[in-house]
């Protein structure tokens, strides 16, 4: 997955029968653009750089230096 901060490594669960629909990053999607504004929504309502690079974490399984932030 391609995002503003760089590269990120998704995990895509194996699916035989089709059924399973992601609800964060569609199929076959290449690029992320809304994390951005989720961060900058984060970051306007008072969260701290460790914040959101906590709730990056949890949320989306991705690790995001403070400094990238």
């Amino acid at each position: 997955m391609l995002t503003k901060a760089g590269p990120v490594e998704i995990a895509v669960p194996r699916d035989r029968a089709g059924s399973f629909e992601p609800v964060v990053v569609a199929k076959r999607q290449r690029r992320l653009g809304a994390i951005e504004d989720v961060v900058l929504s984060l970051s306007a309502r008072g969260l701290t750089h460790g914040d959101i690079a906590a709730h990056l974490a949890d949320v989306y399984g991705s690790e995001v230096s403070k400094t990238t932030i």
